[in-house]
């Protein structure tokens, strides 16, 4: 068994998993009409860019939520 919890597990893999996604969009910002061939924006990018808050604003909420996680397991 693990020594960390699962749901710290999950919420750090989350947390990782979107602030990749969250810098891949940064560095591409154009990855949406990439990946899928939609243009939501019709090229303007404010689409793009409130995604990539979102994505870091996510990540960082599930990392503080694992760290809220793990610092209750280890009081235990």
């Amino acid at each position: 068994m693990s020594r960390y919890p699962r749901l710290f597990r999950i919420e750090s893999t989350l947390a990782v998993a979107t602030g990749l996604l969250g810098v891949v969009a940064v560095v591409r910002p154009d990855w949406i009409e990439v990946t899928t061939g939609w243009d939501p924006d019709q090229h303007g990018g404010s689409l793009e860019w409130a995604i990539v808050a979102l994505l870091l604003l996510v990540s960082l909420s599930l990392a503080l939520s694992a760290r809220r996680d793990l610092r209750q397991a280890s009081a235990r």
